[in-house]
C-alpha cells in the first residue's frame, strides 16, 4: 500500500504480496483512491538456451490468449519457441549430418568398387 495513511485496501487482503500491489490515484472528483496494479508478464524464453525471445510480447497467460498471433511469435521456423541463433544451429547441424551421410555413402561405394577390381 505504501506511505499514504489516507488510503485503505479495497479488498480483504492486507499482506504485501505481488498480487496486492496498489497505487494511489487522484480521481476526477479530487478524491484519493486505491488502484490495484496487475502483475508483470514474463517474456517467453528459448527452449534450448533459455534466453529471452525478442519480438514476443511479455504478457500474463490470460491476456496472452486474447492477443493476436503476430504478438506471440516471429515469422520464422520455430518462431516464438526458439531464438534465432538456436534455429541457425539446428539448420547447420541438420545440413552437416546430411553431408556426413553423403560422404559415408560415397566412401562405401568407392570401397565396393575397389573390392570388385
Amino acid at each position: 500500500m505504501g506511505k499514504d495513511s489516507r488510503l485503505t485496501f479495497r479488498r480483504r487482503h492486507s499482506y504485501n504480496t505481488t498480487s496486492n500491489v496498489t497505487r494511489a490515484i487522484k480521481t476526477p472528483g479530487g478524491k484519493l483512491a486505491v488502484q490495484y496494479t496487475k502483475k508483470r508478464g514474463t517474456v517467453a524464453k528459448c527452449g534450448d538456451c533459455g534466453n529471452k525471445l525478442r519480438g514476443v510480447k511479455a504478457l500474463r497467460p490470460k491476456s496472452n490468449i486474447r492477443v493476436p498471433k503476430r504478438n506471440k511469435r516471429v515469422s520464422r521456423a520455430y518462431g516464438g519457441a526458439r531464438c534465432g541463433t538456436c534455429v541457425r544451429q539446428r539448420i547447420v547441424r541438420a545440413f552437416l549430418i546430411e553431408e556426413q551421410k553423403i560422404v559415408k555413402r560415397v566412401l562405401h561405394d568407392q570401397q565396393k568398387k575397389d573390392k570388385s577390381k
